[in-house]
């Protein structure tokens, strides 16, 4: 999320109520997740698997549960025993919740030939754009932006809350703590959305889908996911958080993809798949893990024949 305007180290600390380390003027002009930073930017982290990767990051400020860290040059620390609940104060601050008291914000845009059917809701400080048709029921929640010529089935949701929540030790009411959602979806031009399915805006970036991409019905994006152009989509597929998928991908029904991954321009997942590992472009996978198409069906006709090999090793007399 990028601020509409500047502020300091010294500045996020005493809205805070916490100490800091680094100079008190370090610019802060945004506050993403550790994967979206750049510098400017203050990130969180509260894990020490992750220390060296937010402390070696773009990002100009850290807040962090530790102070006897290794600081590298330039940067800043504010120290918290609750990175995670101090990152969500800031995110509550700089985009808080506004209530939508009518189907269409008086602060959202509608492109001109754009057409609304009934029961269309657009939230605050969303855009739509030219051409576009919104069908029946379609939710276009706060912060998102619709290009030019786009087609959205009856029932889709566009900018959900990203599904992000840290495990705590507490009382069974407060097993999760919610991350604040400050980011926002992005749908290029020419795109096609099918019936009921679901986009969730990024935790604190965007959530892109590319241009001419086609969503059949009933498939999910999840946070910050960023899909590339011409990329087809076939119904209950899902993919996770942060994952990115480049152009000219083909996606078919009830694959499940794991968080943030990478699949290589042109390749095929082929229906129900599941991916657990990034896949190189330009080929057809299959299977649970998803590997190469071809190898996944070897695997398969080789299996055939494991029934009689169990079977002639039993019938073996010991010797």
């Amino acid at each position: 999320m990028t601020l509409t305007e500047t502020f300091t180290l010294q500045d996020f600390a005493t809205f805070l109520g916490r100490e800091f380390v680094g100079d008190p003027d370090t610019p802060i002009t945004g506050i993403n997740v550790i994967h979206k930073v750049q510098a400017g930017d203050l990130t969180f982290v509260d894990f020490h698997k992750y220390y060296d990767r937010s402390l070696d990051s773009a990002a100009s400020v850290i807040l962090i549960d530790k102070a006897d860290v290794r600081l590298p040059s330039n940067k800043g620390l504010i120290v918290s025993p609750n990175p995670f609940t101090d990152f969500n104060r800031l995110l509550q601050r700089f985009r808080p919740f506004e209530p939508l008291v009518q189907n269409i914000s008086p602060s959202a845009t509608i492109g001109e030939g754009t057409h609304l059917q009934p029961g269309v809701v657009v939230g605050n400080h969303s855009t739509i754009g030219k051409n576009c048709l919104i069908g029946a029921n379609v939710t276009i929640c706060d912060h998102c932006t619709i290009g030019d010529n786009v087609l959205i089935h009856p029932n889709a949701v566009i900018g959900g809350d990203a599904f992000f929540f840290k495990t705590r030790n507490g009382t069974e009411q407060y097993h999760y703590e919610k991350m604040h959602t400050a980011g926002r979806v992005i749908i290029e031009d020419e795109v096609e959305i099918g019936s009921g399915c679901t986009i969730d805006r990024g935790a604190t970036g965007d959530t892109v889908i590319g241009y001419g991409t086609k969503l059949d019905n009933m498939v999910h994006i999840a946070h910050g996911a960023h899909i590339g152009k011409h990329v087809l989509i076939a119904a209950q597929a899902a993919i996770a958080g942060k994952t990115i998928i480049e152009d000219e991908v083909i996606i078919w029904g009830q694959v499940g993809i794991n968080k943030e991954l990478t699949i290589g321009k042109k390749a095929v997942i082929l229906a129900t798949s599941g991916v657990s590992k990034s896949l190189e472009g330009g080929k057809t996978y299959y299977g649970a893990p998803a590997e190469e198409a071809r190898q996944k069906w070897k695997e398969a006709a080789a299996l055939r024949y494991l029934p009689e090999l169990v079977r002639q090793q039993r019938g073996k007399k010991p010797e």
